[in-house]
């Protein structure tokens, strides 16, 4: 069920597409996905923001939900909640990405609202993979992956990444380093035990933004007052995994994980027209979970019956230290925020999937999550944010499709589901949340995928989220369910690939997100802010002689509101990037190997790839000048 072949709509990538990219970060993807984009802050080690279905705040909030080998990387008290960071990942060790779009997966629940990320490591097979590479602003990036069985039952999987750069801006110097690996071994043929961990370490400098008359005179400059901006991050995480080979159609699977990490980022903005600040926001996190899940297939007909049942549990504890006004990363004030959150899940869940006919084929998901917890003030706090225990608070998310096979090549599909988000940030642990009911999304999609003939094929789906009950303050510890916003908008992927030697690919989505509910009458009919309405990726590859091979991507991204009202908007962008590669064979031709070039933003174009408002004031993030990158793959 984690396929393309499902009731939604589902964007599924291997290993060779990451390597075909010439990846140095998990999010070079994304821009193949249909309706996705990466506003890049350009803070170093600091999430990007990813926008999806309509949501804006994917990354650096809580509208995507991300999956790691099983463990959830979303942070409950982070950067407005459900924060996640993909720098700790290797590129090279990844097996397969899988896109959820919408709140269809009943595997996960919170953050799930605009779509999931899932992430799996390759955990079997022979291999070694080396990816080294060099580029502008003394870029430098070298990947490895290695598996191998050891004896007949054994099997070790490892991957590491060493990345540097100066960047492209003053003061935007990013160091990261990540060690992962797996080994597993089969104590009978039906019992496997598995332990696999990472850790993972990044340094970096900030130029922070610019504010939009800086941009238009010095798009890659910094402001003098920013101070001694950047970001450090310890991550480290833990999981063990019980297999359990009931019969040859019915599997268990027990697990259990562990997460650590340590994050600071200091971070200058305007609070004047005369005047910078720098503030500081520290979060120390420790995470338990534990779960089990039962998997079945059964033939039916001419069909497999697939479903699968489950219970997870996880608690997060996080301290968090909030400072203003600090004299380059020096603590001058007191804490507007010094305190501990802790938040609790308990949740069951279950997919089943019926192909009972060509032109019938059910689905049903539906998942139940209960959720606790309590913050504690560490000392004396100047912020008036809410603290003490949280009200329990639960939900059911059940969800709904078929697939039909109405004609050869012709795949159509349906689907209902359910998703929701609490409380945000210290709102979830005050007594006047207490009689809050969770803000609900309601997807309901209509898609097709077509191949026609060997050489053309496309996938089209439309879809509609409509959100109710949102969550707005009333006054200082006091909220109310109170707001809805409706998301519509078409998406698509054609491939054609007249010659064998020649492909082409086109990916394009329209969105429109506007509100239809608010405490505030003038923003009705407004558009949700960091969602661009048009997003447009062409791809030609071209292979003309046996080794060569080259590419080029034209990608535009419409504009977005900046602000809740609507009064401005982001700058459209255009940008276009060219590879080139030759493919070749050494040691008795045992071993493989590419070389490749790339150029991005070709013609040099200025544009900005995030735009806030921040005190007023309309903060940018550029995006880099044209760019150059060399580099070669090994495979042994």
């Amino acid at each position: 069920m984690r396929g393309t072949n499902a009731p939604f709509s589902v964007d599924a990538f291997t290993a060779s597409n990451l390597r075909d990219l010439y990846a140095t970060h998990p999010q070079d993807l994304f821009e193949q996905v249909a309706g996705m984009n990466v506003r890049f802050y350009g803070l170093s080690g600091v999430a990007n923001v990813f926008v999806m279905r309509g949501f804006g705040g994917g990354g650096h909030g809580g509208d995507v939900g991300f999956v790691l080998d099983g463990i959830p990387l979303n942070e409950a008290m982070s950067h407005d909640d459900g924060y996640f960071d993909l720098n700790i990942i290797v590129p090279l060790e990844i097996g397969a990405t899988t896109i959820y779009k919408g709140p269809v997966s009943a595997l996960y629940g919170n953050f799930n609202r605009a779509g999931l990320i899932a992430i799996e490591t390759r955990k079997g097979g022979s291999y070694g993979n080396v990816d080294s590479s060099a580029g502008s602003d003394k870029t430098f990036d070298t990947q490895f992956a290695f598996g191998r069985p050891v004896g007949e039952h054994q099997q070790l999987n490892f991957a590491g990444q060493v990345y540097h750069t100066d960047g492209f801006r003053p003061q935007s110097q990013f160091d990261r380093g990540t060690l992962s690996g797996r080994w597993s071994v089969e104590l009978t043929p039906t019992v496997q035990l598995a332990l696999s961990g990472r850790v993972y370490r990044g340094y970096g400098d900030s130029a922070a933004y610019i504010t939009r008359p800086q941009y238009d005179v010095d798009p890659y400059g910094i402001d003098p007052r920013v101070q001694n901006d950047g970001s450090t991050k310890n991550f480290a995480t833990l999981r063990g995994d019980f297999n359990l080979k009931l019969n040859p159609e019915l599997k268990l699977l027990a697990f259990a994980y562990g997460t650590q990490q340590d994050f600071t980022r200091w971070y200058s903005r305007p609070i004047s027209t005369s005047a910078w600040a720098q503030r500081e926001e520290t979060y120390h996190r420790d995470v338990t979970g534990a779960g089990t899940n039962l998997n079945g297939q059964k033939r039916v007909g001419a069909g497999l019956l697939n479903w699968v049942g489950g219970v997870e549990t996880f608690r997060e504890s996080t301290y968090y230290g909030y400072y203003d006004g600090e004299n380059h990363r020096q603590r001058v004030n007191p804490a507007i925020d010094d305190r501990t959150t802790d938040l609790n899940s308990g949740s069951a869940f279950g997919e089943l999937e019926a192909p009972l006919h060509p032109l019938f084929k059910p689905w049903i998901g539906a998942r139940y999550d209960r959720f606790t917890g309590a913050t504690v003030r560490n000392g004396p706090e100047t912020g008036n944010d809410p603290d003490g225990g949280m009200p329990s608070k639960d939900h059911n998310s059940p969800k709904i499709g078929v697939r039909s096979e109405v004609l050869p090549g012709v795949q159509l599909r349906a689907n209902w589901a359910e998703g929701f988000a609490l409380a945000p940030t210290f709102a979830k642990y005050s007594l006047g949340s207490a009689n809050l009911a969770p803000n609900i999304f309601r997807q309901s999609e209509l898609g097709g995928a077509f191949q026609l003939g060997k050489a053309l094929s496309f996938d089209l789906a439309g879809y509609q989220i409509k959100s109710s009950q949102e969550i707005r303050t009333v006054s200082v510890g006091v909220y109310e369910n109170f707001g809805a916003t409706e998301r519509t908008g078409v998406e698509g992927k054609l491939t054609w690939k007249p010659l064998t030697e020649l492909a082409f690919s086109f990916v394009y989505s329209n969105a429109d997100s506007e509100v239809k509910q608010n405490a505030n009458a003038a923003l009705l009919g407004k558009k949700v802010a960091g969602v661009s309405d048009k997003l447009v990726t062409v791809n030609a590859a071209w292979s003309p002689v046996r080794g060569w091979g080259g590419s080029a991507t034209l990608r535009y991204v419409g504009p977005y509101a900046v602000d809740a009202a609507n009064t401005l908007f982001s700058d459209s962008s255009t940008t276009l990037d060219l590879a080139l590669n030759y493919s070749g064979t050494f040691s008795s031709d045992k071993h493989r190997y590419r070389a490749y070039a790339s150029i991005e933003n070709v013609f040099d174009r200025k544009y900005t790839t995030s735009v806030t408002l921040s005190n007023k004031f309309q903060l940018i993030e550029p995006g880099a000048p044209l760019s150059f990158r060399v580099g070669v793959q090994f495979d042994f």
